[in-house]
């Protein structure tokens, strides 16, 4: 016992006191949030609003699984588990924290203000929605991205910040300092299974990939099926970027919920 607590005098005692402060402050929280399923959105499209650096945070016609790959940072292929209407129920939530959480968020750097709001979306959900997860690693099918016979096919980008732009039938990435990972992360979410990216290239680029869905019509035009269609997606990926997906399984990190229920009254 004496020697922990020596250890822990010597870590505080090399710790600066801004990170010092941080460490020791309680979690930051929000002060009110008001929760609604929502029945009657304009559109089928979900929306996060998040500043980093401020304490507001609003969800328009999103599901307890995009909330929950918001807050730990997880694409929703890696969440498992969770109640039969995790995916299909929708919520709007509009939370809110005083001045005083609008003061410690804008004194973080940019990647310390986004984690800091992860945490307190994660503590809204255990409060709001019962919500208890564990993490653990699986062995699941995955796809590795890997360059296709021919080398890549896109250009570097020189746009500044990180710009993604996703639908049922279209991906356009660009700008991130990793944007080849980020892609995978995208292409995860369309396909439903975990893409690791095993290209090897890093670096900033600018992909844009346009596929036919599956699952669905032909596209027309005037009145026949469109010839300048493009193809389906494992194909499009070849073909537009000079990438490539590999079926195996492997090791992959995923959140598992135990349990979860419909939000608590505001």
């Amino acid at each position: 016992m004496r020697f922990r607590r020596k250890l822990l005098v010597l870590l505080l005692a090399a710790t600066s006191p801004a990170a010092l402060a941080q460490v020791l402050a309680p979690p930051l929280a929000f002060d009110v949030a008001a929760i609604h399923q929502d029945t009657n959105s304009a559109d089928d499209h979900h929306h996060i609003y998040n500043d980093p650096n401020q304490s507001h945070f609003r969800a328009i016609n999103v599901s307890l699984k995009e909330l929950l790959q918001f807050a730990y940072d997880m694409p929703k292929s890696q969440i498992l588990g969770g109640p039969r209407w995790f995916d299909s129920a929708t919520f709007d939530i509009d939370a809110k924290a005083d001045a005083s959480v609008d003061k410690q968020l804008h004194a973080l750097l940019p990647d310390q203000a986004r984690h800091q709001k992860q945490l307190m979306v994660q503590t809204l959900l255990a409060d709001r929605f019962q919500l208890t997860v564990h993490q653990e690693t699986r062995q699941l099918p995955v796809y590795f991205l890997v360059v296709a016979k021919g080398g890549p096919k896109f250009k570097a980008s020189e746009a500044n910040g990180t710009s993604i732009d996703t639908g049922r039938s279209r991906i356009h990435v660009q700008g991130s300092d990793n944007t080849i990972a980020l892609l995978a992360r995208e292409l995860a979410q369309s396909l439903g299974r975990v893409v690791l990216d095993n290209t090897g290239i890093d670096g900033r680029y600018d992909l844009r990939l346009r596929w036919t869905p599956d699952d669905g019509p032909p596209p027309m035009l005037n009145g026949a099926p469109d010839p300048d269609a493009p193809p389906e997606i494992f194909a499009a990926i070849q073909e537009q970027l000079g990438l490539k997906l590999e079926s195996t399984k492997g090791p992959v990190s995923v959140i598992v919920v135990d349990h979860a229920a419909m939000p608590s009254v505001n």
